[in-house]
């Protein structure tokens, strides 16, 4: 049996004791997994000494409380997001922090566990959590174990993620509770988190879908003469609702009908996935310029924004498998890690390449050039 390192993190005796005796004794088990997981659970009272266990040893997954002597739990949590500690982190907090709560989460926190909590809902967590950890280690696996682990993988996690997650059941029971009172006006804020999580998820399902069957050869191809510029402005039109919400202009540059000869599907597909990328990563009032020209027989998409950019170290990243550029600016931001990855496995009919040229602050823009067969 395979043993997970969980700290305790909690200046209540009977919290730490209560957590390690629900847990000493509990395992783990899954269809999908070769061995169960345990747990070696570890105590710590207040934050000083739980930094202190951190830095000596590995640990798997942090329940931390907020309300400690000496530096709260929060503070921990900024240091586990300074120092890049690999470790889950669930807050145990009272449904009256809410707003704590919510800025844990938003801090990098996986979770968290509205005190006071039964023994079954503190095992539920655990579980839930323990399952993202084997599907990470899994992910850390996908490079050198070959198509077997990655569809694996892929099935696993599709499946995992159809489930709500436990966050959302959280803010559900104080709606259903009615703990902030009758008045719909108090309860905007954890709608508003559950619709973002819950959005989340559909996209990264579309998107392991998509990578699903590109990868096993499934995915049946349809190529013929197409409007791209008509389908290119289709896809604008349905990022509208997301870039009202950011305050991001789109604008499409096409002085003439552009027949293309390629698969409609996954068009929209490359398109969608610039398109929206060129959203989110926006600024708050910024501009997306999508060019498409027809140069003798090639055809010239571009993808330019006004957004936060990247360093050029990160471009060389881009269109690797599950693979995200994290900064500051992009910890609110959700997405598979799979939108670019898929963009270079379709361009591979094509012949094609994307080039991305990008600065901090200034902006990035990602061209392709497409044979154009008539």
């Amino acid at each position: 049996m395979e043993k997970l390192n969980l700290l305790v993190v909690d200046d209540e005796p009977g919290i730490r004791s209560g957590v390690n005796r629900i847990l000493e004794n509990y395992s783990i088990s899954f269809p999908f997994m070769d061995e169960d997981f345990g747990f070696n659970v570890e105590l710590a009272e207040t934050g000083e000494e739980a930094l202190e266990i951190l830095k000596q040893k590995k640990m798997d997954i942090v329940l931390l409380d907020n309300k400690l002597p000496g530096i709260q739990g929060i503070e921990v949590l900024e240091y586990i997001n300074e120092h890049r500690i690999d470790v889950v982190v669930v807050m145990i907090t009272s449904y009256a922090s809410l707003e704590l709560a919510v800025k844990a989460t938003r801090q990098g926190a996986y979770d968290f566990v509205p005190k006071p909590f039964t023994p079954k809902e503190l095992r539920a967590s655990i579980e839930t959590i323990t399952k993202q950890l084997f599907l990470r280690r899994m992910t850390q696996r996908l490079n050198v174990e070959g198509r077997q682990v990655r569809f694996q993988f892929l099935s696993v996690l599709s499946h995992e993620l159809k489930s709500p997650l436990n966050a959302i059941e959280g803010y559900l029971r104080m709606l259903q509770d009615k703990k902030f009172g009758e008045s719909l006006d108090e309860y905007m804020e954890i709608i508003d988190r559950s619709m973002h999580r819950i959005q989340g998820m559909r996209n990264l399902i579309m998107d392991m879908l998509d990578f699903t069957r590109i990868e096993s050869g499934k995915k049946k191809r349809n190529p013929r003469d197409i409007k791209i510029c008509d389908i290119t402005q289709q896809c604008i039109d349905s990022f509208q609702p997301l870039s009202i919400q950011k305050d991001v202009d789109v604008y499409l540059n096409c002085s003439e009908k552009i027949i293309m000869n390629a698969d409609p599907q996954e068009m929209e597909i490359i398109l969608n996935n610039l398109i929206s990328n060129a959203i989110k990563y926006n600024k708050q009032g910024g501009r997306v310029d999508v060019n498409l020209r027809k140069d003798k027989s090639r055809v010239i998409l571009s993808v330019e924004d006004t957004g936060i950019g990247m360093k050029k170290e990160d471009i060389g990243r881009l269109f690797e498998d599950f693979v995200r550029i994290k900064s500051e600016h992009t910890k609110d931001i959700s997405g598979s890690g799979l939108g670019l990855s898929i963009v270079k496995k379709l361009l591979e009919n094509y012949e094609a390449e994307v080039k991305v040229d990008s600065a901090p602050g200034e902006g990035s823009s990602f061209t392709i050039e497409f044979k154009n067969k008539e």
